[in-house]
This record gives C-alpha cells, sequence and structure tokens, in this order.
C-alpha cells in the first residue's frame, strides 16, 4: 500500500475508472451480441445497430476504447449483419 497521500488518491482514481471501463466494455459486448442474434433470428436489426453504433462511439469518446477500435468495431458488425441478414 503507498504512502504518500497523492498516491492513495490516485489508486482510489484507477479503481473507480477501472469498474466504469469494466461496465462500458461488458455493455458493448452485450449490445454486439444482441445485434448478431437478431441478425441471425431474421429480425430487423437497424435499431439494435444504430443503439451500438452510439456506444460505440461513446467509448471512443470517453477513452474507454480507441477511436480506430470502435470504427473497426462498427464496421465489422455492419459487415456480419449484412452477411446474415
Amino acid at each position: 500500500m503507498a504512502n504518500i497521500k497523492s498516491q492513495i488518491k490516485r489508486n482510489k482514481q484507477n479503481e473507480t475508472l477501472r469498474l466504469r471501463n469494466k461496465a462500458v466494455r461488458s455493455e458493448l459486448k452485450t449490445r454486439e451480441k444482441a445485434v448478431t442474434t437478431a441478425a441471425t433470428a431474421g429480425e430487423p436489426t437497424e435499431e439494435l445497430l444504430r443503439s451500438v453504433q452510439k456506444r460505440l462511439d461513446m467509448a471512443a469518446q470517453k477513452g474507454v476504447i480507441h477511436r480506430n477500435e470502435a470504427a473497426r468495431r462498427k464496421s465489422r458488425l455492419i459487415a456480419r449483419t449484412a452477411k446474415l441478414g
């Protein structure tokens, strides 16, 4: 455990950010899976796809994922749904 006051605070901040990032990443995976499942079942995916794109952009904006990763994941998801649907 750190003895320096600023490092103790920094450790608390890092833990808070880690938990937030983990929650956001988990939500992204869940939403992407929902789109893929809907596309496989032949259901409409426009609304789900739009929500995933929005969340990916928000995660990139907040620094949870890199903006190029967000673009890549959006591109792959659109291609996957087009192929399945």
